[in-house]
Parts: C-alpha cells; structure tokens; sequence
C-alpha cells in the first residue's frame, strides 16, 4: 500500500531521535524518585508518630490481649462447665416431657409439670433458664418450657418463652413460631395465628414443617375471610409438596377459599 507524506513534514534526524528518548527517560526517572521521595516521607512520619504513641499503642496492645485471654479463660473455665451442669440438670426434665408427649392425657399434665418445675432432686425447665442463663441449654429450656405451657393450656406462657427460644435449627425454629401460632389461635387472635403460621412456614423451608405450616395458614385465613391469602398458601403446598400428606389435605380447604371468591 502506498503510503503519503504530510506536507512540509521533517523527518528528525538521529540525534534529535535519541536525545528525545533521553529526555522522556529522564522525566520518567524524576517522576519515579518523587514518588519514592514521597512514599520515605510518609513512612518516616509514620515512624515519628509511632515512637511518639509508643506507649499508648502497647496499653491498648495489651487491653486487647487482655480481653481476649478474658474472653478465653471465661469460655474455658465457666461457660464450658455451666454447659455440662445445665445439660445435666436438664436430662430429668426430658424425660418428664417426652414420657407427657407420649403417655395418656390422664398423667400428661402432671408430667408437664414435672418438666417445668423438676423433680427427683433435679431442675425444671424454668429453674433452669434461670439458673443457667445464656447457655444452650437454657435457650432450649424456653422452647421445651413452651410447649409444656402450650399442652397444659397455658397460653400467654407458652408465647412468652417461644419468643424468647432463639435458633436456626431447620425444625425447631419454625416449630416454635408454629408453636406461637398454636396459641394465638386458641386465645382467638386469628391475625396474630396467621402471621405465625406464616412465619413458621418460611422459617427454615423443608418438606415437613413447611407444608405442615402452609396448610395451618390456610386453614386460618379461610377462617378469617381471606379467601386469596388462602388459595396462595394452599396451591404452594400443591406445587412445591405435592408428595406430603398435606398435599392430599389441601384439595378440601382450596375448594372452601375458592367457593369465597
């Protein structure tokens, strides 16, 4: 390709080629020293500053291990051992409650009440949120002390203590805002039992408590009226658990919230 000169262009000669390298070489040196110049400057100022702090830095230095050599000791030596305690404590209070779950209405009762309040010489739950606050097993205490409310129809009990049980668990957690909403429905706040159940159902999502939950806010919300929050809560159950027996339960409410309509 033919390739054309500008007019009254001049090419450089040599010299002027090479002495201009130098100097764009030259500039770039300067720029280079400035920067390390300016990079020795501000690390002797740290270094001023630093020896001028000096003493402030090793109290706070050593506030900071103190703290955590605090933190350390307290889980080793006293958090640790009142876990065990409490576990131990607790194991009595169990049995109450899983042989109330299990036994005939007769005696469950009683044994709720064993649970809650202990016996054979060994804590009850609520002796043991109050004795061993903040710790695991006082946190489970609340979701046991909870439920044993709850079966013995004690309500406004059982709310108290579910809200205080805090955890992620995939199905303690959305059993106990069930468990909420269990006991808002029995007291007839239906609008509070619906946004529990609510909750319960999105809490941790797997096909046990979710569908179990879906259902209980429909159910709910068909008794309140509202036959769309309903239908939304029913045909999720169709879509996302149609393997559940909730599923096969779901048909008769969904007829109910659609003849609403």
């Amino acid at each position: 390709m033919a390739t054309y000169k500008k007019r009254g262009y001049k090419p450089k000669k040599e010299a002027e080629i090479v002495e201009d390298v130098i100097d764009e070489v030259s500039a770039e040196n300067s720029t280079t020293a400035e920067v390390f110049d300016k990079l020795d400057e501000g690390a002797s100022k740290t270094e001023e500053w630093v020896a001028a702090n000096q003493k402030y830095i090793f109290i706070v230095i050593g506030a900071a291990v103190i703290v955590l050599l605090g933190y350390l000791g307290f889980q080793k030596f006293i958090q640790e051992p009142k876990e065990i305690d409490a576990t131990n404590e607790m194991f009595q209070a169990q049995n109450y409650f899983d042989d109330a779950l299990n036994g005939n209405d007769k005696i469950s009762d009683s044994l709720y009440n064993l649970a809650l309040t202990g016996g054979n010489g060994k804590y009850g739950f609520l002796e043991i949120i109050d004795t061993y606050g903040g710790t695991k097993a006082a946190n489970l205490a609340e979701y046991y002390a909870g439920f044993s409310y709850l079966n013995t129809n004690k309500y406004k009990e059982a709310i108290a203590h579910l809200e205080n049980f805090k955890s992620q668990d995939e199905i303690l957690k959305p059993l106990a805002e069930g468990g909420i909403g269990d006991a808002f429905a029995q007291l007839d706040q239906m609008d509070q039992a619906l946004k529990y159940y609510e909750k319960a159902a999105n809490a941790q999502v797997n096909d046990y408590t979710t569908p179990k939950f879906l259902l209980k806010a429909g159910a709910t919300a068909i008794t309140l009226g509202k036959a769309a929050v309903a239908i939304k809560h029913l045909e999720r159950i169709k879509e996302e658990f149609s393997n559940t027996v909730e599923a096969g339960q779901a048909d008769v409410y969904l007829g109910q919230a659609k003849a609403m309509k």
